[in-house]
């Protein structure tokens, strides 16, 4: 089966976003354009380090410019993008690996979700090697969200991805682990339950 590519060149929205309450949420990618939505699921972590790195990836596009890059300082205020998941969210894939480039050519911002990749096996070093040979199958890889961003919409969706994440449950002031509404089982307080 040829692999499938969701291709946003120029997506009006591409964010970052949850489905669920704080401790039960599952984490989104979606990108919107001309009447199609697709949304890919992955971890918390994913998002934090995805929108980390973009923010990083685009400083040093302003640096390495001279600041003649179109890429703003700070996420644009117009840009803004509160607004909840479309719905339905339909997870097309788990994410497995992501990657990011800057195209200078076109000053644009390019972000690769690619499904997670299973493989069974008893050989770490031949499960490595196929793993590797799989994800670079540009033909029979594994799916794939594609999406292209200016500086402004890259920045705006970093700046949301990292509201979304720390919109969850509040640390422990003790622990830094997350209070549930009920509390939790706090290790610095020799397993006793610490509420919030």
């Amino acid at each position: 089966m040829p692999r499938q590519v969701f291709f946003y060149e120029h997506p009006d929205r591409f964010v970052a976003g949850t489905v669920g309450q704080p401790g039960q949420r599952t984490f989104y990618l979606q990108a919107t354009a001309s009447g199609r939505t697709t949304s890919v699921a992955l971890e918390k972590t994913q998002v934090a380090a995805l929108a980390e790195r973009v923010d990083e990836l685009l400083d040093e596009v302003v640096r390495r410019s001279g600041g003649s890059a179109a890429v703003p300082a700070v996420a644009p205020s117009e840009l803004s993008d509160t607004a909840p998941l479309d719905v339905p969210v339909e997870e097309e894939f788990r994410v497995g690996t992501m990657a990011l480039a800057w195209d200078g050519a076109h000053e644009r911002m390019v972000i690769e979700a690619q499904a997670l990749v299973e493989l069974v096996g008893d050989d770490e070093e031949d499960l490595e090697a196929a793993e590797e040979e799989m994800l670079q199958d540009d033909e029979n890889g594994p799916p794939l969200l594609r999406v292209l961003l200016t500086g402004a919409q890259a920045r705006s969706f970093a700046k949301r991805a990292l509201d979304v994440v720390s919109a969850g449950r509040p640390p422990c002031p003790l622990c830094s682990l997350p209070l549930d509404p009920e509390g939790h089982v706090c290790p610095r307080q020799n397993g006793y339950r610490r509420s919030a």
